[in-house]
């Protein structure tokens, strides 16, 4: 998903406030994720005061911790590129029981989680970063406006003279569990 369909969908109202994406998005693309980058963010346990906004890009992870309202100064985003070579990223852990998925995997400190769909979003990304770590060709498949299948976009990151890598599809397919019939 890219920034602001992540904004879009804030848990709370004040997490995606203007005064707020005026500090966070700046931050993203100083540190050379771009405007509205492919993204992932980690609401935390109170999204309201606090969240993490992580970006792969082609020289490291960009992590911005953006603190939604600090007492007499209002909102704040400290961030800073990761080099690849010293991201921490966990062992991609994945369960699955009756055609559900449950994924887990751990982040820069941080536990990136989903179930079904959004295992399959959480999956996607993690790939990426993956191939950004070993130095493979990267692609990140996304929903476009409105979700849903018929609104992928495939957004090469790679360099722009590399032959584009073939698109994924939105759910990764080790991912993909067979669905029974229902009775």
């Amino acid at each position: 998903m890219r920034l602001s369909e992540w904004m879009a969908a804030a848990p709370h109202k004040d997490s995606a406030a203007p005064r707020v994406l005026a500090v966070t998005e700046p931050m993203v693309a100083m540190l050379g994720g771009g405007l509205d980058p492919v993204c992932w963010v980690v609401w935390g346990d109170d999204p309201r005061a606090r969240y993490t906004v992580f970006v792969a890009t082609d020289a490291g992870l960009v992590q911005v911790n953006v603190r939604v309202s600090v007492p007499g100064e209002g909102p704040r985003a400290g961030g800073k590129l990761i080099r690849w070579s010293r991201v921490q990223l966990g062992d991609l852990a994945v369960e699955m029981q009756a055609g559900h998925r449950i994924l887990s995997v751990p982040l820069e400190g941080q536990i990136l989680r989903g179930t079904d769909e959004t295992a399959d979003l959480v999956a996607a990304f993690v790939l990426d970063a993956l191939a950004a770590v070993d130095g493979r060709p990267r692609a990140t498949a996304t929903a476009g406006p409105g979700g849903g299948e018929g609104h992928e976009a495939v957004v090469p990151l790679g360099p722009s003279d590399a032959p584009a890598p073939p698109p994924r599809r939105k759910a990764v397919p080790l991912l993909e569990a067979p669905r029974e019939p229902a009775s």
